[in-house]
């Protein structure tokens, strides 16, 4: 069923190549669907390059088949090709003059697409608490974007591999049978990367509200690159929101998942929240061997001294745990709050979560975690 299901993807794939004016016949699809065959379909990156190495000849293809991919694999709105803008020798480019780059309303270009400066890199920096919707809804594939790392953990399972060390018996005998029975042509395997488990737990506190839409948007991004995520959401009580977030319409998962979480922007109860968690979850070994995200500024609104004891149960469990928090943004921010200071014992890594390049480092952090609380 996946193998037909991925022959479909492509092969209509092939056909929105074709109305963008690439050269895409029977022979290219097939070469494409035998290199997705060796890579890992749940890495966008390795799909992005198998499909562009096979279906791809020309320079001149690689802005259509990018925007294609983007369209068709990502969801995202197709963009327009980028129009070149005959200048007069000697013209200063708009946003050349200082080293501020303009805000969108300043003028000084002619939209997303404007020469000088980039709006993708002016979103990237921007506080998500001081961003309007519209600006939130731009940013939203950025955001998309920088969840395509997951954390890696190596599997006992052999794979067919050139550069494998252990032999692989059962391909060596049946390719052996062309040349009479002698091995001529020696084939090998070695133990595959699979992803590993991911927890995540976000505060949709009313302190937190600034963020929580951004972050929300992030972790739903994340339940969209495969299977062994979950996602919680707690203030004052604990909400499974994997679900809701299943979906692949970002607003529709928003939707469904205010609409789930009856505690949406009230206190917050840390402790309690991870009490339940370990209690119920850590008991049906969700945490063990996993990353677990935790993604909340450390108000607690109670007992802050029930935090230590229930994050060192979840630590013992877990295979790291971060803890990331908007408010570490800012240059003058200390952990002075009860319960964060409680919980940094027991994080491997504190990270801000305030803008989108927070997001992509933090993608960065999870996909590089190799040993266990050492993120």
């Amino acid at each position: 069923m996946a193998g037909s299901a991925v022959l479909r993807h492509v092969v209509t794939f092939g056909r929105v190549l074709r109305e963008a004016g690439l050269e895409v016949g029977p022979g290219r699809l097939a070469d494409a669907l035998t290199g997705l065959d060796e890579v890992d379909l749940t890495r966008r990156d390795d799909v992005y390059w198998t499909l562009r190495a096979t279906l791809v000849t020309r320079r001149e293809e690689i802005e259509a088949f990018d925007r294609a991919f983007d369209a068709w694999f990502l969801r995202a709105p197709v963009r327009p090709p980028l129009r070149v803008v005959e200048r007069p020798r000697g013209q200063v480019l708009a946003g050349r003059r200082g080293d501020r780059a303009p805000a969108p309303d300043e003028g000084g270009g002619e939209g997303e697409a404007a020469l000088g400066w980039s709006a993708e890199e002016w979103l990237r920096g921007k506080d998500f608490a001081s961003m309007t919707p519209e600006e939130l809804a731009r940013a939203r594939r950025l955001i998309a974007g920088a969840a395509a790392a997951r954390p890696r953990r190596r599997s006992r399972r052999l794979r067919p591999h050139p550069r494998g060390r252990e032999l692989d018996l059962r391909r060596l005998a049946r390719s052996s049978l062309a040349g009479g029975g002698d091995p001529f042509d020696p084939r090998f395997r070695r133990r595959s990367e699979q992803p590993r488990k991911l927890v995540a737990l976000c505060d949709v506190s009313g302190s937190m509200e600034a963020y929580s839409r951004a972050l929300l948007l992030f972790l739903h991004a994340l339940v969209g690159c495969g299977r062994g995520v979950e996602v919680f959401a707690f203030g004052t009580r604990l909400t499974r929101l994997t679900p809701e977030l299943a979906t692949r319409d970002p607003e529709q998962a928003l939707e469904r998942a205010a609409a789930s979480v009856v505690d949406w922007a009230s206190g917050t109860r840390i402790g309690a929240s991870l009490k339940t968690f370990n209690d119920v979850w850590g008991r049906r070994a969700m945490s063990r061997g996993a990353v677990v995200l935790i993604v909340s500024d450390g108000w607690e609104r109670q007992d802050a001294s029930r935090v230590g004891p229930e994050m060192a149960r979840l630590a013992r469990a877990a295979y790291a745990v971060v803890w990331v928090n908007p408010l570490k943004g800012s240059p003058e921010y200390q952990p002075l709050a009860g319960g964060m200071r409680a919980a940094l014992p027991y994080v491997d890594r504190f990270l801000a979560g305030h803008n989108v390049r927070s997001l992509e480092r933090l993608a960065g952090v999870l996909a590089g975690i190799e040993r266990r609380h050492a993120a």
